[in-house]
């Protein structure tokens, strides 16, 4: 018995096993391409790792089987009130390469509640020179490798990632949701995290952000790898990404004009790891409600120079709902019978101006004055003794007043003098003359 196939019968034959053919070839480069994934079990132990079981409340036991036992010493040693609170909170890192990583990686093992990822990008090699994302990891998407190993260092917290470009239509408006309903209580988030390396991503952000009333952390590292900086964006308070747009924004360069072929920008895991702590320090203090959140802060590694700006809000932003986050909280000032206007400018704040400005820190110095005082009355007293300064370089006023109390009598002051520094705190002043 003879067969006879048409030829329209043939090409479907052949159409249908080239299609078969290239199903079998992605499936065999997903195999190939697929790795151990730090949240399955079964490869866990195949590779010779352990995963710990979650752990239903924080406990401040000292004991070494306890992953957060030093995080919990910080409220016995007063520093937070309750800080077992952080599990109930919830931020969006937006951007998980060499900043957005590491912010990620500190947040896990400070044992945050949940964690939000936002990213678009495939790990590669060229990565390899930061931290975090490891060679064996090339080619998955970033959201989902950065998952993986974030679920393997502390199974607690909750993740979820989001594996798109925010900066597309179709997304956008889903990314403005989950950061207004993603939280632990399917409200709005407490913080979103920027990280990204784009402008265009960050007035995504920004506009998202003031729609919905979201505070915010921006950072960035310079093109040369060698500056850094974190900003807060509280809308309606501060200064949002729009009020003092980078150069490149406010002169409407298109940003793909930069991105030549060929071209790269340097990156040093140093720098990054440098604004991830910075970031990460501050988002723990507004979480946890403990010491002075920044409002902005910048570092040059070629000075190892930090300086703080207060940046305020521009009454003629370009942002429509910047506007409108200015006039109600100006209109809640005025509830408040507090001033509604003050100059738009960027404030530049010392460290010093920081420190004057807290009683707190001011009784603390008097307490370790009166101490010192206390203990070095064996010497026979104290008497008044100022070093003539230069006006231009004024020490700390207090270490200064410290210094002057703190000269004991009976020292030969030709070769025992105790110097003031610049950068001298009280704890400096006490080490030093304890040590003559």
């Amino acid at each position: 018995m003879t067969c006879v196939i048409s030829k329209e019968d043939t090409a479907e034959i052949i159409t249908k096993l080239r299609e078969k053919v290239q199903e079998l070839r992605e499936e065999l480069e997903n195999l190939k391409m697929a790795k151990p994934q730090f949240n399955d079990s079964a490869a866990l132990e195949e590779k010779n790792f352990s995963v710990r079981k979650p752990i239903a409340e924080m406990s401040a036991e000292v004991v070494d089987s306890n992953p957060y036992s030093r995080l919990m010493a910080l409220q016995r040693m007063g520093i937070v009130e309750n800080y077992a609170q952080i599990r109930d909170k919830t931020v969006a890192v937006v951007g998980v390469g060499g900043v957005g990583s590491v912010t990620a990686e500190m947040l896990v093992r400070c044992g945050v509640g949940k964690l939000i990822l936002f990213d678009y990008d495939k790990v590669e090699l060229a990565n390899m020179n930061r931290l975090f994302f490891q060679p064996h990891q090339s080619g998955l998407s970033k959201v989902e490798a950065a998952a993986a190993t974030l679920s393997g260092i502390n199974p607690d917290v909750r993740i979820e990632t989001h594996n798109y470009n925010i900066t597309l239509l179709e997304h956008f408006d889903h990314f403005v949701s989950r950061i207004n309903e993603g939280s632990l209580s399917n409200g709005q988030v407490e913080l979103v995290l920027c990280c990204v390396d784009n402008f265009e991503a960050r007035i995504a952000i920004n506009r998202a952000c003031n729609e919905v009333n979201q505070v915010w952390f921006e950072s960035g590292v310079s093109e040369n790898a060698v500056s850094c900086h974190m900003q807060l964006m509280y809308p309606g308070r501060t200064a949002c990404f729009e009020c003092l747009p980078p150069m490149i924004v406010s002169m409407g360069v298109d940003e793909k004009t930069l991105k030549r072929e060929g071209v790269c920008a340097a990156s040093l895991p140093t720098t990054m790891a440098m604004v991830s702590s910075l970031l990460v320090q501050n988002t723990l203090k507004w979480l946890l409600e403990f010491g002075h959140v920044s409002s902005y802060v910048g570092y040059n590694a070629l000075r190892d120079h930090f300086h703080h700006q207060d940046l305020k809000p521009n009454p003629e932003c370009d942002d429509k709902f910047c506007r409108q986050r200015q006039k109600e909280r100006r209109d809640q000032l005025e509830a408040l019978n507090l001033p509604r206007n003050a100059p738009w400018n960027a404030e530049m704040i010392e460290d010093q101006k920081l420190n004057d400005k807290s009683s707190e820190r001011q009784l603390e110095h008097q307490k370790k004055l009166a101490e010192l005082e206390a203990e070095f009355a064996q010497y026979g007293g104290f008497e008044v003794h100022e070093e003539e300064q230069d006006e231009s370089s004024q020490p700390n006023k207090n270490v200064v007043e410290a210094s002057s109390k703190l000269q004991p009598k009976n020292l030969d002051r030709s070769k025992d003098q105790v110097k003031v520094n610049e950068n001298d705190t009280i704890d400096d002043l006490s080490a030093r003359l304890r040590g003559l």
